[in-house]
C-alpha cells in the first residue's frame, strides 16, 4: 500500500478498534511541529474530550514498509493510545486560562534558532547567541514522562501579557521550579553506574569536567538561561569554563585552564551530535565561553577575538614603565633613621 492508501486505511481501522469499548473518538491527521523536527501525526480525541494524543504517523508507516504484520502494527497502536489517553495528566482548564497561577510553573528552555527557525515565529523567545529560549508550563513530572505546554504567541495574547514579562516571571520561577544542578563528570558517571561501579570509575581530584541540568534531566540546558547560573557555574568550576552543548538536556561545563583548544572542543559536539546525539535531542553544534571576570557569554569564537584584540603592552611600553619606576624610586627622599628622637 502506498502511503495515503495506507493511512485512510490505518485511521479507519485504529478508529473501529477504539470505539470497541463504546466510547466514541475522533481521528485525524494533523503535522505537529516540535522543537528539532515536524511530523505527520494521527490525532486522536474523544469525541467529547478536550484534550487528546499525537500518533507519529511516518514510525507508523515506516514499520509496515519494514515487513511488519499491518494488524499487529494495529493492535500496537491502539494500545497505545489507549494508555496515552487513560494517562493523560487532568488539565485544569480554568487554572490554564489564569496566568497568575500559571505563572510559577514557568521553565525556559534552549534550543537551536537555525533549526527551529520556522516553529520560532509561533512562540515568544529570547535570542541568546544561536539559540534561542522558549517558554513551557509544566504540568507533572513522574517516572512515565513529564506533561507540558509550549507556550505560543495565541497563549500569550489571550493572556494579555508581553513577552517581556513572560521573561521576567520565567527568571522568577523556572529555577524554583526546575533549579540547577551541577556535579562534575565522575559524580555524574557514578550516579548514573550505581554505587557498585566506585571501583570503576576513576577518581580525578581537580575534575575539569562538569555536567549541568535540572533535577528530572528533561530538557535541561535551559540552566544556561538562568540569571544567576553563570556565576554560580563559575564558583563551581573555578573560574572561566567553556560551555559544550551535549544535547537540550543537559550542558558540559568544561574548565578554561589552557588544557583545551577550541577547536578540539567544536570537533568533539560535532561528533558526539553526529554520532550520538538523537536528531529530536541536538542542541547546536557550536561551543561557547564564559569569562567570569567581564561576565560575558558568547560563542567561543567571539571571545577568542575579543581575547585577541586587547591591547598588549610592547616591550618598548615595558621598558619606559620600569625607567619612570627607577626614577621615581631615585627621586624620592631620603629618610633618616632616628633614634630615641636624633639622627644618626
Amino acid at each position: 500500500m502506498e502511503r495515503t492508501t495506507f493511512s485512510e486505511k490505518f485511521m479507519e481501522d485504529l478508529k473501529k478498534q477504539l470505539e470497541q469499548s463504546g466510547e466514541k473518538y475522533l481521528v485525524s491527521t494533523n503535522e505537529v511541529q516540535k522543537m528539532n523536527q515536524s511530523y505527520e501525526a494521527i490525532t486522536v480525541k474523544p469525541e467529547n474530550g478536550l484534550v487528546g494524543v499525537n500518533l507519529n504517523l511516518s514510525e507508523i508507516y515506516e514499520r509496515y514498509e519494514k515487513g511488519y504484520d499491518y494488524a499487529s502494527i494495529l493492535l500496537d497502536v491502539t494500545e497505545k493510545a489507549k494508555r496515552a489517553l487513560h494517562d493523560r495528566p487532568d488539565f485544569d482548564l480554568a487554572s490554564l486560562q489564569d496566568y497568575d497561577k500559571m505563572k510559577e510553573k514557568l521553565s525556559m528552555e534552549v534550543v537551536s534558532a537555525e533549526r527551529n527557525a520556522e516553529l520560532l515565529e509561533k512562540v515568544p523567545h529570547k535570542d541568546l547567541e544561536d539559540m534561542a529560549i522558549v517558554y513551557r508550563f509544566v504540568l507533572d513530572t513522574d517516572v512515565e514522562g513529564r506533561g507540558s505546554i509550549l507556550i505560543t504567541n495565541q497563549l500569550l495574547e489571550n493572556y494579555g501579557i508581553t513577552a517581556e514579562q513572560l521573561h521576567q516571571d520565567a527568571m522568577e520561577f523556572a529555577p524554583v521550579m526546575r533549579p540547577a544542578v551541577i556535579k562534575t563528570m565522575t559524580e555524574t558517571l557514578l550516579e548514573m553506574l550505581g554505587p557498585e561501579a566506585k571501583d570503576m570509575v576513576p577518581y580525578i581530584p581537580e575534575d575539569p569536567i562538569f555536567v549541568a541540568t535540572v533535577p528530572d534531566k528533561v530538557q535541561g540546558a535551559g540552566v544556561i538561561a538562568y540569571q544567576d547560573f553563570m556565576d554560580k557555574a563559575a564558583e563551581r568550576v573555578g573560574g572561566d569554563f567553556y560551555i559544550l552543548p551535549s544535547s537540550i538536556h543537559e550542558v558540559l561545563l568544561v574548565r578554561d585552564d589552557g588544557n583545551f583548544n577550541i577547536d578540539t572542543l567544536k570537533d568533539m559536539v560535532h561528533e558526539a551530535n553526529s554520532t550520538e546525539v538523537a536528531p529530536e535531542d541536538i542542541l547546536t553544534d557550536s561551543v561557547y565561553h564564559y569569562d567570569s571576570r567581564e561576565k560575558v557569554f558568547e560563542l567561543a569564537e567571539k571571545y577568542k577575538e575579543r581575547v585577541q584584540e586587547r591591547p598588549r603592552e610592547s616591550v618598548i611600553d615595558r621598558l619606559e614603565k620600569n625607567k619612570k619606576e627607577m626614577n621615581t624610586f631615585r627621586d624620592a627622599p631620603t629618610r633618616t633613621p632616628v633614634l630615641g628622637g636624633e639622627a644618626l
